[in-house]
């Protein structure tokens, strides 16, 4: 049986450096060469590679989200009034325009999207689901749900 990895033209180490990277995105060149038991050069030329072939997005610090006084996070589970390709557009436009948002995916079931939302407390949730949210286009009906514990939370990828 072969290594799906491998299928996307990863090999070991490619793996043992977006691991690395994945747990701390600050990890320098030479800190990670060791790691994976290669040169420095040999080591920023993968990764390198990695970046520009797609395999890392991004990398950026992760907040604490009490620290900066956005504590309360929210599940909302929305429906839409049709199912139409120009409904679905106009939503998620303006999902992406509203920086409370911090994912919004389109799902299979009883909604048509899940939207994950930090604010600062019950009031301030209130607050734009009355102005906000209910008047996102198409929206028909929204459930919410607040969380009460992160279990698990962005959790690295299992490469």
């Amino acid at each position: 049986m072969r290594d799906s990895s491998t299928d996307a033209g990863l090999d070991r180490i490619d793996l043992k450096i977006l691991r690395l990277l994945q747990a701390d995105g600050r990890m320098g060149n030479a800190e990670i060469a060791k790691r994976v038991s290669t040169s420095a050069a040999t080591c920023h030329r993968r990764t390198q590679r990695l970046f520009a072939e797609g395999y890392v997005k991004a990398v950026r610090a992760q907040v604490a989200p009490d620290k900066v006084g956005l504590g309360a996070l929210v599940i909302v589970g929305v429906v839409l009034d049709r199912s139409t390709p120009e409904s679905f557009t106009a939503f998620e436009a303006a999902a992406r325009a509203m920086p409370t948002v911090l994912d919004c995916h389109l799902v299979a079931g009883d909604f048509d999207y899940f939207l994950k939302i930090r604010v600062r407390d019950m009031a301030d949730f209130n607050r734009l689901h009355s102005s906000t949210l209910i008047a996102l286009p198409g929206v028909r009906q929204t459930r919410t749900f607040f969380v009460m514990k992160e279990v698990v939370d962005n959790a690295p990828l299992a490469l």
